[in-house]
């Protein structure tokens, strides 16, 4: 297996776009047909719905975007069915040559942080975790060292999208605040192994609803991949999300989730064509702006 960089470039390059599809099942947005054939009242049949919708949301959009996003929560909150559709969804986006980013935000230290790393890596078999830094280095390096083991990548939490996040991210310590603090210490850590294309295997997760902040840490951090939440449906546009990416169009990831999973009302027939020109709409866009 190629190192993770190289491959996720390399699927940015091939789809000519940097599109990520985020997966987040909501029971009451699926189409009434899927809620209709698994609505039994448990757990189960609303874990089989996600899989079914996720699964097909897949097949629409491999032909278009490079990268895929699971919301492990949705799943975990369906109980052991929940876990077994995500992992039916994560191995379907290997076999469909789609880079896999498992959301979960982990954050732990010692044994506790390598089993979690472990479980993302050795048994879902996801290419990226996303991972919560504020416990440290010692928290992060677990996931660092299983990451690297196992040829995948990470995305550290730096800059978010939700309103609130100014709450700790925006502290000013030693005249800077912390969220810069963060992007720094990712960028010690990404340039332990950069890959061929100059970009490392540790990423930043920054915002699309703060487009300056987004333009500095791209400054501070011309080899760290970005993910980039907040495009689409939480309001940040193609413009926003311009200064996320390198000269060569690389180095960013811009995710979508709601904006591209469920452009339609639950009884829309129509629905699995209203993805496609979600997806194809968003891909044009972004297209406008990468340069790739």
């Amino acid at each position: 297996m190629q190192p993770f960089s190289n491959r996720l470039a390399n699927a940015v390059l091939a789809k000519g776009n940097p599109l990520c599809v985020g997966i987040d099942p909501r029971w009451e947005s699926l189409p009434l047909a899927i809620r209709r054939k698994h609505d039994d009242g448990t757990l189960v049949g609303k874990a089989r719905a996600f899989e079914e919708f996720g699964l097909r949301v897949l097949h629409l959009v491999a032909p278009f975007v490079p990268v895929v996003k699971p919301q492990s929560a949705f799943f975990e909150a369906c109980g052991p069915e929940g876990f077994a559709a995500q992992w039916a969804i994560l191995r379907e986006a290997r076999k469909l040559d789609l880079v896999s980013i498992l959301d979960s935000k982990r954050g732990d230290i010692a044994s506790t942080a390598t089993a979690y790393a472990e479980a993302s890596f050795d048994v879902w078999d996801a290419d990226a975790l996303t991972v919560n830094p504020y416990l440290g280095r010692d928290a992060v390096e677990p996931f660092i060292q299983s990451a690297r083991r196992s040829q995948r990548g990470l995305f550290i939490l730096v800059r978010t999208s939700n309103p609130g996040s100014g709450l700790f991210q925006n502290l000013v310590h030693e005249g800077q605040p912390l969220y810069q603090h963060v992007a720094s210490a990712v960028g010690v850590w990404n340039r332990e192994n950069l890959g061929l294309n100059g970009l490392g295997d540790v990423g930043a997760v920054v915002g699309a609803t703060h487009p300056e902040e987004l333009r500095l840490l791209r400054e501070m951090l011309p080899d760290v991949w970005f993910l980039v939440p907040g495009f689409g449906a939480q309001g940040g546009s193609a413009q926003d999300v311009a200064g996320a990416f390198r000269p060569d169009g690389l180095g960013a990831i811009i995710n979508s989730s709601r904006g591209i999973t469920f452009p339609f009302s639950p009884d829309d027939v129509s629905w699995e064509q209203a993805i496609v020109t979600a997806t194809r709409e968003a891909v044009a866009a972004l297209r406008k702006v990468t340069r790739i």
